[in-house]
Parts: structure tokens; sequence; C-alpha cells
């Protein structure tokens, strides 16, 4: 089978697209199939070597104005999507669309969150969260990209979701449940993987990973960690909001018991992780972060807010702890693991047991390649 996989970010870039499309690109290749892979990218990373891939990989500059990308882009989905029997497309959804009208092959879409939503908040159309911004009517900018969203989204012959909370939200948007399917992610830890040194001398480190927006409220905890001087905590991770949390840090005098990595690599993160006794997550929205899964897979730990589809893998006081981003919970959930090394090492053991059971590479990918092939298949008799 002849697979054209377009995504929007991809290594050198960091996120879970830029480690999802690689690993199931790979995985795919090393069953048999041709698959191609055409992204965006930085202009200093349009050259990159990615010889080291066992597929072909097709850069777009991104940073052209973004009339002329979506040409370029649309342009190269209909060279390399002549040939193919079936588009995946991991991101870059209106462009690949837009191609396949003329190409009318089989298309597959991976959704993980939902960019209408993550536009508006950045262009300041909406202050509502996931969730108020599916259900109340928005800005008029707003309200465009929520239809353009929905159209796009119901363009594809089969929509594939990482968790149960996020298919609901897609069947919402019209289209037919059984055109989706959810397939957990995968986890896996690259071997050879040391613990990082990390400069902070508290007894205890947590760490949270992620774009440093305000969605992510680092700030709460840099207010918990305020009052709870054993622990240190490191922030992976950039974003308009860093200078304000820097500055946040040493208003509150905890400057010396934060570290700022800044973003680093896929394997560095994971370094960094494993140097920690805990790992955080504090959003108000999240579909089912790849992170969490990591720091799972690692042994570490979890507290997060239960949102979007974490609780459906961290089972309050069985593989981690839930709190609830309205209430006051967080601090004394830290405090808690803090002080008890007993709860700290049982939540990791299970947590890292749980992901071991029921998240393997082969599961996903044997998944996947079977809705691939249903629909390549499906256009066959058609």
């Amino acid at each position: 089978m002849r697979i054209l996989i377009t995504t929007g970010i991809f290594p050198p870039d960091i996120g879970g697209p830029a480690t999802y499309v690689p690993t199931i690109a790979k995985a795919l290749t090393e069953r048999g199939h041709q698959v191609t892979v055409l992204t965006t990218s930085e202009p200093e990373n349009l050259q990159w070597d990615d010889s080291i891939y066992p597929f072909s990989v097709f850069r777009v500059n991104r940073r052209q104005k973004i009339w002329l990308r979506s040409l370029k882009f649309v342009a190269k989905v209909l060279r390399l999507g002549r040939m193919a029997d079936v588009i995946y497309a991991n991101g870059i959804y209106f462009e690949t669309v837009i191609a396949n009208k003329f190409l009318r092959k089989p298309l597959v879409m991976k959704i993980v969150g939902d960019e209408a939503w993550e536009r508006s908040v950045r262009k300041g159309w909406t202050k509502d969260n996931f969730e108020g911004f599916q259900q109340r009517h928005q800005s008029w900018q707003a309200e465009l990209l929520k239809r353009l969203r929905s159209w796009v989204v119901r363009q594809a012959d089969k929509v594939i979701v990482p968790s149960q909370y996020l298919a609901n939200w897609v069947v919402k948007w019209g289209v037919p449940a059984e055109k989706v399917t959810v397939i957990y992610n995968a986890v896996e830890i690259p071997d050879g993987v040391k613990p990082l040194p990390i400069p902070l001398r508290t007894p205890i480190k947590a760490i949270t990973v992620g774009r440093l927006i305000p969605l992510k409220r680092v700030d709460k905890l840099l207010e918990a960690l305020e009052k709870i001087p054993e622990l240190g905590l490191v922030v992976v991770g950039d974003g308009p909001e860093r200078p304000r949390l820097e500055r946040m840090a040493q208003d509150l005098g905890v400057s010396d018991r934060v570290y700022f990595s800044g973003q680093r690599s896929k394997r560095e993160t994971i370094g960094l992780m494993a140097a920690c006794d805990f790992f955080i997550l504090n959003s108000t929205h999240e579909g089912l972060p790849h992170v969490v899964l990591e720091a799972m897979a690692l042994g570490l730990p979890v507290v997060a807010t239960a949102v979007g589809g974490i609780p459906e893998v961290v089972r309050d006081g069985e593989t981690g702890v839930l709190v609830s981003p309205e209430d006051r919970m967080l601090e004394s959930t830290l405090l808690t693991l803090v002080s008890n090394k007993e709860m700290k090492q049982q939540l990791g053991e299970r947590a890292q047991r749980w992901i071991r059971e029921n998240m393997s590479l082969e599961a996903m990918v044997v998944l996947t390649e079977q809705v691939l092939k249903s629909k390549k298949e499906t256009m066959r008799v058609l």
C-alpha cells in the first residue's frame, strides 16, 4: 500500500505529531508499505538530513506568506498523492482536503484537538475554554473557523482520534459516529536514555512539559511551589508566557527552585523527566497528551487535571492523581506526594505497568493499518 502522510510538524520540531508521524511512518514502512511524508518546516530545516528515515520526506517552508505556503502545499499533495493508495492527514488539513478534491483518494485524518479553538485563543477571538468554545456562540471570526473546521473534518472517509473524549466532540462536529475510530497513542521510550543533571538542590523534583501558554497554568504551579520548600520544579518548553512566569518566580521568591529549561529535543526531555520524582500537567484543556503517557512509561507518578482524555489513562489513586481545574486541590496533592514516598512508588509502578499492558506500539500500528487498508479497499470496490 502506498501512503502519503501530511503533517504540520516533523523533526526537528517537537510536539505530538512530530513524535507520532515518524513512529507510524517507520512502522508502516517496516510492514511493507511505501510511505511518503509531506510536512512544513522552518527555513533552516528545509535541508535537514532525512536520510535517517526509511521513508521519503518532503518539506515546505512554513515561513512564507500563508497563501503562498498553502498553494505550494496543495501542489505538493497533488504531485505526491497521485500515486498514493490512501492519504493520511495529520495536519495541514484544509490544503490536503482541497488537493484531494482533485485526486479523489481515500482520505483518513488523525484529529488530536480543535484548531479552530486554538487559533481563536491565539487571536483573542475567544476567552472560552475548549468545551465552552464548542457549546457557546462565538465572535464571527471564531464562528467562521468553527464552520470551516467542521467542513474540513467531514471530508474525511475515516477519522482517527486518540481518546473517546475527543471522539464525542468530533461526532458533534457532524462526522458520523461510524467514521470515527479511537486508537490510543503508543508509548516508546528511546533506548539508552539517562537522567540529565538538573541545577536544583531540592530533595524532590517535579517536572512539567509543554508550550508556555495560559491554558497550561504553570503560574498555578509556581504559586503552589511557594508553600512547599522541599519541592523543585523543572519547566520544559517555551512560549509567550515564559517572561511573565520567570518574573513571577522571582516575585514569589522561588526562582532558585525553578529551572526553565527551554525547548528541548525528545531525548533531552525524556532525560529530564527521568531525573525527576513526579510529573505535573495543570492544563485547563488537553486531548490525550503524549507527554503524560511518556511520564507513566518512565514510572513517574502523574498529577494532572481531570480534563479531556486524561482520565481515560490517569486513573485517580491507581495510576496517578487527578485534580479539578476549578478547585484548590493542587497544593495539597503535591504536599501529599512530597511527603509520601511509598505512595509515589506505588503510583509510578502501576502507571508503568498499565502503559505496558494497554499502549503498545504494535497495537497502535495494527489498528492504524487496518483503518488505512479499509479505506483503500472501500475505494477499490467503489
